[in-house]
């Protein structure tokens, strides 16, 4: 926990402080989360580990009683302790003698945080023993993670809206609110997806000339890209559609927060549906592992005089290409990535489990995924408005490694009709 009301201490006189502080470290009763105090009579209290009172031997001819510190003092090595260090010795004495190898790999190393409330990885506290614990438990990683709500991550449900399965452990309600690039989001982490992980993306959205122009949002979630168009951009409006009945309230209190709401009009249900046509200038097509199926729609509200652009985004695989023996023996060097220095919070610690470092380097099969993506919306629409269209790649952005030799890509294809000569 944080500092406790108080904790147990031996006190002695000064000139018996070193035999003493030696003993209780061979003894391992030493609790060297807080520093040695002064009390009353001119002695020095040294704190000790409560659980381990009842075990104590002391030799006789060493003077000392037991006494309580009040709000005792962090220790140099306690005040230098990561989160994930201090999670584990809170832990680690909340158990005591039930304390094992097997329970020490079942405490989190990362985790997110939406204001108060931590949202822990699926993996966390799983095995049985913390089960017994109950609410104790739960009360205990919040405070040594200065955190007022807790949540744990399951896996997301194969329902079609990439709905998430994730437990309120500690706390009322599941709504938080996250800031990126001066956007508000706020949504129902027990309700909805957020993918901190496209942060690159969202700023690169951000920075896109826009002014003017009428953006349609094929996926838009609680408003992930639609926010930046519209409050970066200056697109001038936007069609969001969405589904999923969560995140379209969600969305909806998003633009409040950000004084959009005039700008944009929600579309809520299937965006196959949808029975807009030859309205944007610009269209997002946010879905992973692929929009494809947006790919008819996107056409269709593409103005048919002037054209527009797709954002497209796709998962795409790149077979490894095998390191030369030089690297390997550094990387073995360097030991595992995840130890080194990586405990505590990080940006997306559940969602991307690749390692790659994805460079600016386009990769062939990035490349021949794009082009065939082009020339496959190309022809849809030649085929819809019955004349040939131009279709050119401006950009291939890789967003993140989305899983081992899985590649989150965006490709940004510039559609436009082709004039009679």
């Amino acid at each position: 926990m944080d500092v406790p009301v108080s904790v147990p201490a031996l006190a002695t006189e000064l000139r018996f402080t070193q035999r003493l502080r030696e003993h209780l470290e061979k003894e391992q009763v030493l609790d060297g989360r807080y520093r040695l105090q002064k009390v009353p009579c001119g002695r020095v209290a040294l704190p000790v580990l409560e659980e381990k009172l009842s075990q104590l031997q002391l030799p006789q001819e060493m003077p000392c009683r037991l006494v309580w510190i009040q709000d005792p003092v962090p220790s140099r090595a306690a005040r230098r302790q990561t989160p994930a260090q201090k999670l584990r010795d809170e832990l680690r004495q909340l158990l005591g003698e039930s304390w094992s190898e097997e329970l020490e790999r079942d405490v989190p190393r990362a985790w997110q945080r939406h204001g108060d409330l931590v949202l822990l990885s699926e993996d966390s506290f799983r095995a049985a023993p913390w089960e017994k614990l109950g609410t104790v438990l739960w009360e205990t990683v919040a405070s040594a993670l200065g955190a007022q709500r807790l949540a744990r991550r399951g896996r997301v449900l194969p329902d079609g809206m990439r709905s998430p399965s994730v437990t309120l452990l500690l706390g009322q309600d599941g709504w938080v609110e996250h800031v990126d690039n001066r956007i508000r989001y706020t949504f129902d982490v027990t309700k909805c997806m957020f993918s901190p992980g496209n942060i690159t993306e969202k700023l690169r959205v951000a920075l896109l000339p826009c002014s003017g122009e009428v953006l349609v949002d094929l996926y838009a979630g609680i408003g992930y890209f639609t926010l930046p168009y519209l409050v970066h951009t200056a697109a001038a409006f936007a069609h969001a559609c969405e589904w999923n009945g969560h995140a379209v309230e969600a969305l909806r209190r998003n633009l409040v927060l950000n004084g959009v709401q005039d700008r944009c009009h929600i579309h809520h249900g299937d965006n196959r549906q949808l029975e807009l046509r030859d309205v944007a200038d610009r269209v997002n097509l946010g879905l992973i592992p692929s929009s494809e199926e947006g790919w008819p729609v996107a056409c269709r509200v593409l103005k048919k005089g002037t054209g527009g652009v797709l954002h497209i985004h796709h998962n795409v695989e790149t077979c490894p290409a095998p390191a030369p023996p030089q690297t390997l023996i550094l990387q073995a060097e360097r030991g595992s990535p995840e130890r080194d220095g990586s405990e505590g919070e990080v940006q997306y610690p559940m969602e991307d489990s690749g390692k790659e470092t994805l460079g600016a380097r386009i990769r062939p099969e990035w490349q021949r995924w794009a082009e065939a993506t082009a020339a496959r919306i190309q022809g849809l629409l030649a085929e819809l408005h019955g004349q040939p269209w131009r279709t050119s790649i401006l950009h291939i952005e890789a967003v993140k490694s989305y899983a081992p030799h899985v590649h989150h890509l965006v490709l940004d294809l510039e559609c436009r009709p082709m004039l009679p000569t």
